[in-house]
């Protein structure tokens, strides 16, 4: 049996690559036209080529989403899209339309085709019917529950695709009009303003109702299915999904690699048990900034799941640099500063070859050898030194006080 994919998503070469570096599987991408959200930075032809390239080097794939509903002035460029991305090297586009796969059968054979969440598959039936119009792998509603995945799972031979974490959809997934009613924003064509988020005030004809008893917003909790993960692996899910095509550096790094060390303990030790599924938790709270759910894995959708009052969201501070290289004859890593630390503050150390090494930072210095003591200035490049060795990709964050 194959073991199962860790697929993660990119919204620009760097982050691409830093999901590959820590331990991705595969990375889904946008290109400039026919993605979903339009409004990442996403990829260019040459950007394409690139990470094709890196991908191959560590034995990853690259897939590419086209998953816009389609008007019949979008098709104008397709074919020659399509076999771009094929003379490449990219395996598979991610699609939403069927009539897309006889076109990628026609002028791209090289490209696997898989059925986008925008589809809504939550049965054997519908997957097996997209396996007859030629699909290679169905992504799977977000709203299927476990039982459901497990029962798919033992009647079709065809690879399934699981989210295993992120963001969730209010309404069924990809079946949305808020934005584009409220915003002009089409959701279904890569401009989603995320309106289920937002906070809302209820009117009694002009009135304000100060005190009302119904939502005050429409938001999920984000999905983590952590404590899923292994009961996929055993039923033969054959990939599983991080959502975050807007997210970070320091969000991709850390939950790509927290997965990818719990994917590869359940494989070496059989399973895991709760104390170290506590700790992948507690990992994966680390790169959080929304209250997190089992999402509609438990088969129960109550009130605990969603959000009321506020949107959740919150901003975390706890990355700080990112490491730009390092000189052993100094001991002095080079980094690019993210967020306010300082001297004194105790860091953590987390990267592909590194896990959860700890100092005090007692020296910094600029590009001009000048004593620094608070890094309070976003990009800029300084130097720290350090007790030990990291390396090219690696990131700090500030530790945790329990007072914070």
């Amino acid at each position: 049996m194959n073991k199962i994919e860790l697929l993660a998503p990119a919204k620009d070469l760097a982050k691409a690559k830093i999901a590959i570096r820590y331990g991705a599987d595969a990375v889904y991408v946008g290109g400039k036209f026919y993605s979903l959200r339009s409004r990442a930075s996403n990829f260019g032809l040459a950007e394409l080529k690139e990470i094709a390239a890196f991908a191959k080097q560590y034995h990853a794939r690259v897939y590419v989403t086209v998953n816009i509903v389609f008007h019949d002035s979008d098709y104008y460029g397709i074919k020659e899209y399509l076999k771009y991305l094929e003379h490449i090297g990219i395996d598979a586009v991610i699609i939403s339309s069927l009539a897309l796969i006889p076109i990628v059968r026609r002028e791209a054979p090289g490209l696997e085709c898989h059925i986008s969440t925008q589809l809504s598959s939550l049965n054997s039936e519908a997957v097996w019917a997209l396996r007859r119009f030629g699909a290679d792998r169905i992504v799977l509603g977000r709203e299927a529950s476990m039982n459901q995945i497990e029962a798919i799972a033992s009647k079709v031979s065809v690879p399934l695709e699981v989210f295993i974490h992120g963001g969730m959809c209010s309404n069924y997934s990809g079946r949305c009009v808020l934005s584009n009613r409220m915003t002009l924003r089409d959701a279904n064509r890569g401009g989603c303003a995320h309106s289920c988020r937002w906070k809302y005030r209820l009117y009694d004809k002009n009135e304000l109702v100060s005190d009302p008893t119904c939502l005050l917003s429409m938001s999920s909790k984000d999905l983590r299915a952590s404590a899923y993960v292994e009961r996929m692996i055993r039923c033969g899910v054959a990939s599983l999904k991080i959502e975050g095509r807007m997210k970070s550096e320091y969000y991709i790094g850390q939950v790509v690699k927290t997965y990818r060390r719990m994917i590869d303990e359940i494989y070496e030790q059989g399973s895991l048990d709760p104390e170290r599924l506590a700790y992948y938790d507690d990992e994966l709270s680390k790169a959080e900034n929304r209250p997190a759910d089992d999402g509609f894995l438990s088969g129960e959708c109550d009130s605990s799941k969603h959000l009321y009052g506020v949107n959740g969201a919150g901003v975390t501070h706890d990355y700080v640099a990112y490491v730009k290289g390092f000189d052993a004859v100094r001991n002095m890593a080079q980094i690019e500063v993210k967020n306010v630390f300082a001297c004194g503050d105790e860091i953590e150390v987390f990267g592909p070859e590194i896990d959860n090494k700890r100092f005090t930072v007692q020296l910094l210095f600029d590009d001009s050898w000048n004593e620094v003591k608070l890094a309070n200035k976003p990009t800029q490049i300084l130097y720290v030194r350090m007790p030990f060795v990291t390396g090219e990709g690696d990131m700090f964050r500030k530790v945790r006080r329990n007072d914070d």
